[in-house]
């Protein structure tokens, strides 16, 4: 049996010239997919819109934590 260990991979941060700047891009890329049209925006706009869908998830999630809480039967 082969035992395959994951590498790490170096971020923005850890140095690396020209590197670096590419991995920012494939981040923003990646944001760019998971964020509701976030495909046409630019990187400033982009942020701002994440911080809203974070937050609009988040009270999604306490929105359905209380429903759940209601709906449970007491024992």
């Amino acid at each position: 049996m082969v035992k395959w260990r994951m590498r790490r991979r170096r971020t923005a941060c850890s140095g690396g010239g020209s590197t670096g700047g590419r991995s920012v891009r494939m981040k923003i890329k990646r944001l760019q997919k998971l964020i509701p049209g976030g495909k046409l925006m630019q990187p400033d706009r982009l942020f701002l819109r994440t911080a809203d869908y974070i937050l609009h998830l988040r009270l999604q999630l306490n929105l359905l934590q209380a429903l759940s809480k209601i709906c449970q039967p007491s024992i």
